[in-house]
């Protein structure tokens, strides 16, 4: 069987090759048909006698008369010839392969007969005939004139069909693919394929579209095979899937059809729940569906006495039913959509029947037409036309209306979303579509009327941000000023009837536009820079520069509050590598902060705060890549009230966005009273002015320095006191520990405050070395006093609760160290390790914790469970005093141990917790100034408090430094303020004080 081909530009013949083996196709002269022949390629050719191969002869037949003979398309057989006749092949079969059309502008329109196709190579240098993608088979090309060229025949398949042999089998996981399911195409070759594509039309398209990697698509290849796999199958991915690659020289295209069903959200109800008063005109229900592949039906239950009826609307097919008669009782209709070969679509409308001495809303008619609707039931009216969604109002049980709720979105809108949201999934070329659909949001956003606009608007800004920022796609200037052209008309948008109301529905939507920006305005490319554009709402600045960039980078913006903002030089220079040009984007939105949502992170409490009016945002893109880290400082202006430097952190309280002041603090400005703020990262920056800031009087600081003055001062004569006293008081073991702990309790005290008095000297910052270590060394030497006391109190409590057992000094004292300095060093270390990093180690302006954030609370709380602990062992000692035990010894001697015990826990554990119980009340926003002002005596003169109620009051010191000063004889016996052990002083010890 000879395959069928057709006309123009390559003859192709059939030889039985008889004699020579060899045979060279020449090249004759002008055509006396009036045409011309050229040579085609040389053939080599050894085989025995009768066998046939194929001979391709490029030959230009040109027609005078501008007229195809039709025969000339069909297959042209010569007669056969014996062999005696021939000296060599003999031509047996003529096929034409290409046919060329010129059209009235002198181009040549040359298309493919069927089993032929153009070499990818021609290809390459000729524009196809009709507009389609890169990758489709090449089956017409435009000539600018005639050329040497031809179709070639594709590779052979079965001689009984004709058809070319594919080098690829297509097969899918199932034509028929429900909502929710994954679909799979596998693509095996037996081939080498280049440019392997995968694209999809839609039903009702010519045009098919790319599909790329995304959200829902995933493309994978191998040796010999390649598969797509699209996720959450829904409407949107039904239609053609075509395969099309490179393979043997030719283009190839592999097709799958696969079928959708529709699911239950995808079918419109208007409405979907009803009351009517009977008797009544009679009422139309409606259920439209999109356009799909499939063919729907639509059949009505109960459909007695009602007529069905069904039209197309804006790209729907919507399904009808009139009933006539009002039922007789409350009735649940049904819209069946059938397909073949699916199971039933059910979409119910419930009919509800006003009976008398029902509580209605009356009909009202002021805007939309309202009917007579019963009390607890929400009433639907259709939306104006170019608008898809419905209108609702509630009937109140008391038969009042309630505000109207319109879910209406304008379909050139929605049409844009689902374009922005099928990029996102892998539909399509972001690089072309993405700049189309932004060059159309500006009109979109002037025309939105609705929450519902604004929300849709949101997210296709949300969308197409996504699709930047994943395929790292850069945008020009057009496109960069329509996007904020858009921003400001979102910003200036009004906030009762619009922002109001979405952010009702979704109050994160301020975020989302946030995000949205900030990551578009990244995408300017750098062969457009620099680039400035203002706006009522919005301001943007950008910036390119090479390796040699200025020391520092400072913007300025006109707004009220005057913005400025600086990039010191040093924070850029680790950005630079090998020449890489450094893009600086600054954006100013106003309105914006008040727009977003009032969350807060760790360390601003949730309080309420007041904002300047702005937010700015600053970015840094080196090479193609965006950088999040850098240092920042900028000033806001003269502000009111207490400020906060703070940052929108996108990942706070679950995505939805939140205030952060980690790695910001602010500072005083040197030569103005402008609040300034320095931060250790680059994102979108503001203020939050707390209405109960914490009072900075200078009373306050002056009784701060005196307090610390005074405290160190008593501690240096506690340590002084000791120097005399040391031996007289620690003659027993019980003694020694409970000074010993004293001891060390003035030395970290006296240490702490020494440091906590110079750090004000010192430059504030987590970048300041000294700052952070004056912090440092502040938490542990203050965590130890207390850890201290706690080793104190332990002690006291062993020989409260085991009056007769002796404590070994050389296995207690190891252990009171190990609490008092290794403890304390674990929660400072802890503390600084996990809080600097997140910027909330430090106060702002200070050498101290955090207080607003969690690094305060791991000094705060050891300190008040230590002061628990002393309550305890004071409630036990007062136990003990109340309800003597005979077998402890004489009660006199217990009573008098025991009241030593409480003299000290009695005064200090009081103070010490009523000191930061009001530590933690400071830390609230509302608190007046006279917890502040408690809190700064007590916690000052702690070591004043230690000087008299642990050190002076103690009766064995009272007795030595009267001995000492006064030369009064000390008693011969002491009681131990611990135990009931009674011991006489040795008597030459007596006299050599006696001599003395």
């Amino acid at each position: 069987m000879v395959c069928s081909a057709a006309p123009l530009l390559l003859l192709a013949t059939t030889l039985p090759l008889v004699g020579s083996p060899v045979v060279q196709a020449s090249q004759p002269g002008q055509s006396q048909a009036g045409g011309e022949s050229g040579s085609g390629p040389l053939l080599d050719q050894e085989s025995e006698a009768e066998e046939s191969v194929l001979v391709s002869v490029y030959v230009h037949l040109d027609f005078s008369d501008k007229t195809w003979p039709p025969a000339v398309s069909r297959t042209l057989a010569l007669p056969a010839a014996s062999a005696s006749s021939a000296p060599g092949p003999l031509l047996t079969g003529l096929r034409l392969t290409t046919e060329c059309h010129v059209n009235h502008e002198g181009y040549f329109y040359c298309t493919c007969l069927s089993g032929y196709q153009w070499n990818t190579s021609i290809c390459l240098h000729h524009s196809p005939c009709q507009s389609s993608h890169n990758h489709q088979p090449c089956g017409c090309l435009i000539f600018s004139h005639p050329e040497p060229g031809y179709c070639q025949l594709l590779p052979p398949g079965s001689p009984v069909t004709c058809l070319p042999t594919v080098p690829g089998i297509l097969s899918l996981n199932s034509q028929l693919q429900m909502p929710g399911d994954t679909l799979s195409l596998t693509l095996l070759l037996n081939q080498e394929a280049t440019n392997l594509s995968w694209f999809l039309r839609h039903p009702r398209s010519s045009s098919p579209i790319l599909l790329q990697p995304g959200t829902q698509v995933s493309v994978t290849s191998s040796q010999g095979q390649a598969a797509l796999s699209i996720a959450n199958m829904s409407r949107h991915w039904a239609g053609e899937y075509m395969s099309c690659f490179e393979a043997q020289g030719f283009r190839w295209s592999l097709h799958k059809v696969v079928k959708v069903p529709l699911k239950a959200t995808d079918v419109a109800r208007l409405p979907d729940r009803l009351s009517i008063s009977c008797p009544s005109p009679g009422f139309q229900l409606s259920c439209c569906i999109p356009s799909t592949n499939l063919i729907y039906t639509a059949a009505w239950s109960p459909g007695e006495g009602s007529r069905a009826f069904s039209f197309n609307a804006s790209g729907s097919a919507c399904f009808m039913l009139a009933v006539q008669r009002c039922p007789a009782a409350n009735t649940m209709y049904t819209c069946d959509l059938q397909s073949p070969g699916l199971a039933p679509l059910r979409v119910p409308i419930s009919i509800t029947i006003i009976q008398d001495g029902d509580i209605t809303c009356p009909e009202d008619s002021t805007v939309l037409t309202w009917n007579v609707t019963k009390a607890g039931h929400v009433a639907q009216a259709p939306c104006p036309e170019g608008k898809r969604g419905t209108v609702r109002r509630l009937c109140r049980p008391d038969g009042v209306w309630g505000p109207i709720n319109s879910s209406c979105t304008d379909m050139r809108l929605l049409a844009l979303f689902t374009s922005a949201k099928l990029l996102q999934a892998g539909q399509g070329r972001p690089a072309e579509e993405v700049p189309q659909i932004l060059a159309q949001l500006p009109g979109q956003a002037a025309e939105a009327s609705s929450p519902s606009d604004l929300l849709i608007l949101l997210s296709t800004m949300k969308y197409l941000a996504n699709v930047v920022a994943k395929a790292r796609i850069q945008l020009d200037r057009s496109a960069l000023k329509n996007l904020l052209i858009t921003t400001d008309k979102v910003l200036d948008m009004d906030t009762g009837s619009l922002w109001t109301l979405a952010q009702a529905r979704k109050p994160w939507a301020g975020s989302t536009l946030l995000l949205a920006v900030e990551t578009l305005v990244c995408s300017l490319r750098p062969q457009d820079q620099p680039f400035a554009f203002s706006l009522p709402n919005v301001l943007l600045q950008s910036q390119l520069f090479g390796p040699a960039f200025p020391a520092d980078y400072s913007v300025s913006f006109s707004t009220r509050p005057p913005l400025q903002a600086q990039i010191p030089g040093h924070s850029l220079a680790p950005l630079v590598h090998n020449g890489t040009e450094i893009s600086i984007t600054s954006l100013v939105l106003q309105k914006l902060d008040r727009l977003l949502p009032s969350n807060y992170g760790r360390g601003l409490g949730g309080s309420l705060y007041a904002t300047p009016g702005l937010v700015l945002v600053i970015s840094i893109t080196a090479g193609d890549r965006a950088s999040s880290q850098g240092e920042v400082i900028m000033d806001f202006g003269n502000m009111d009230g207490s400020p906060h430097c703070v940052f929108w952190d996108h990942s706070l309280l679950q995505g939805k966005g939140g205030w952060s002041k980690e790695g910001c603090q602010a500072q005083a400005a040197s030569a103005s009273p402008s609040t300034r703020c320095l931060c250790q990262h680059l994102t979108a920056f503001s203020l939050l002015m707390s209405p109960y800031a914490a009072p900075e009087e200078p009373a306050l600081a002056l009784l701060t320095q005196v307090g610390l003055g005074a405290s160190i001062l008593a501690l240096l004569v506690c340590l002084g006191v000791y120097r005399l006293v040391w031996r007289v008081v620690v003659r027993n073991k019980v003694a020694y520990f409970r000074h010993a702990a004293l001891l060390n309790m003035v030395l970290c005290l006296l240490a702490a405050d020494t440091c906590f008095l110079g750090s004000p000297l010192l430059p504030p910052g987590p970048r300041s070395p000294l700052c952070l270590a004056a912090a440092f060394l502040c938490h542990f030497l203050y965590l130890a006093t207390f850890f201290w006391m706690l080793a104190q109190a332990l002690v006291l409590a062993h020989q409260l609760l085991f009056v007769f057992h002796q404590l070994p000094k050389h296995r207690v004292l190891p252990l009171m160290v190990l609490l008092g300095y290794l403890c304390p060093l674990g929660f400072a270390g802890v503390t600084l390790g996990l809080y600097l990093p997140q910027g909330q180690y430090l106060r702002e302006g200070e050498c101290w914790l955090d207080g607003k954030g969690g690094a305060f609370y791991t000094f705060v709380g050891p300190v008040l469970a230590i002061v628990g602990v002393n309550g305890l062992v004071l409630a036990m000692a007062l136990l003990k005093l109340l309800r003597p035990s005979l077998s402890e010894g004489p009660p006199a001697e217990k009573r008098q141990a025991l009241l030593g015990v409480i003299k000290a826990l009695l005064i200090l554990t009081p103070i010490f917790g009523l000191t930061w119980g009001l530590g933690l009340a400071t830390l609230l926003e509302e608190v007046s100034t006279v917890p502040h002002y408690i809190f700064t005596i007590l916690n000052t003169f702690q070591g004043v408090f230690i000087l008299l109620f642990g050190c002076l009051m103690d009766r064995k010191v009272q007795e030595a430094l009267r001995k000492r000063f006064c030369g009064a004889q000390a008693p011969t016996t002491t009681i131990s303020l611990a135990t009931n052990e009674s011991y006489t002083l040795e008597h030459s010890k007596g006299r050599s004080d006696t001599a003395r």
